[in-house]
């Protein structure tokens, strides 16, 4: 089993992806770590210099050093001192092939394809470089010098790597119109899965429901300060639950920060605007009201971003 699934390499001004590994294994958990990977990688600036993100199976380990991060997937199982000596060793390959000019130059995604894959129209002494390291610490276990894994491990003991929480990752990147904010030249472009059945239903619903919280709410606007000013919170009611309808629809359709927070704060109010108007409303029209908001917020967090990056195939 290999231990060392994906290696990734970045700049790290604007997150551009420089070269990366071919993967041939194509779980799940690989693919929404490669995700992840490419989400860290745009606020790689905000980080120290070493950092790992823990997972089910897969971790990410990541070194960055002279404007290039060294980024890769492993199973659980390798050490930790392990996957950054593997990364180490990536970083001295690299800077021995490629200088800060030429990487600070670069303007298109993976124009050092080749050093991870050896696809390359000319060979080259770099060709699948990645690979080549991949497979030599797949086989053997780890580097071929036990005094650099020493090393590792106990500068890794004297400066632990900080541990990422990817969560505040997704959240700080922001997003706009369903996509992830983008670094300039960076040929990334990630957005939310495609709108599905039940979404378009969810959507429809929320919009019925906000339609009939705003007409009541404006018509009783009218007798509300004219006779009975009593009756003024029940328009607070109405209006409130239109504008948690509305939000509801926004959710669904762009990706935002503090999403299940949110979610969860505009169910809930909507839930306590329809309990504050019993006696306005009958019992079935409460249920669908509650119902409609529950159905929009299981959507809203079952719907995941999507990677739409350019892999050129890797």
């Amino acid at each position: 089993m290999s231990l060392i699934l994906f290696a990734f390499v970045v700049r790290v001004r604007d997150g551009l992806p420089l070269s990366a590994s071919t993967d041939f294994e194509h779980n799940r958990e690989l693919q929404e770590r490669k995700q992840q990977l490419r989400t860290i990688s745009k606020a790689l600036a905000r980080f120290p210099d070493r950092g790992t993100v823990k997972g089910q199976q897969l971790n990410i380990y990541f070194v960055s050093s002279e404007g290039v991060s060294y980024m890769t997937v492993c199973h659980c199982s390798l050490p930790v001192a392990k996957a950054f000596c593997f990364l180490e060793d990536l970083r001295w390959e690299f800077t021995a092939c490629f200088n800060s000019t030429v990487v600070a130059l670069a303007a298109r995604p993976y124009p050092f394809l080749e050093f991870g894959e050896g696809r390359g129209m000319v060979s080259s002494r770099f060709d699948g470089t990645i690979q080549k390291l991949k497979q030599q610490y797949n086989q053997s276990g780890g580097p071929a010098l036990e005094v650099t894994l020493a090393e590792v491990q106990e500068d890794l003991r004297i400066h632990p790597p900080q541990v990422i929480n990817l969560d505040e990752v997704e959240l700080s990147n922001g997003t706009a119109n369903g996509h992830m904010e983008q670094g300039p030249g960076s040929g990334q472009n990630q957005r939310l899965e495609p709108v599905t059945a039940p979404g378009i239903l969810s959507l429809v619903l929320n919009i019925m429901c906000a339609s009939l919280n705003v007409i009541r709410g404006v018509h009783l606007i009218e007798y509300t300060f004219q006779d009975d000013y009593d009756g003024v919170w029940n328009v607070v009611a109405f209006l409130l639950a239109f504008i948690c309808c509305v939000f509801q629809c926004h959710l669904y359709l762009f990706h935002s920060s503090l999403k299940k927070l949110k979610s969860f704060t505009l169910l809930s109010v909507i839930v306590l605007c329809n309990l504050f108007l019993f006696g306005m409303r009958n019992a079935w029209q409460l249920i669908f009201h509650i119902s409609v908001a529950s159905l929009s917020t299981v959507l809203i967090l079952n719907r995941k971003l999507q990677d739409r990056t350019n892999d050129c195939g890797v």
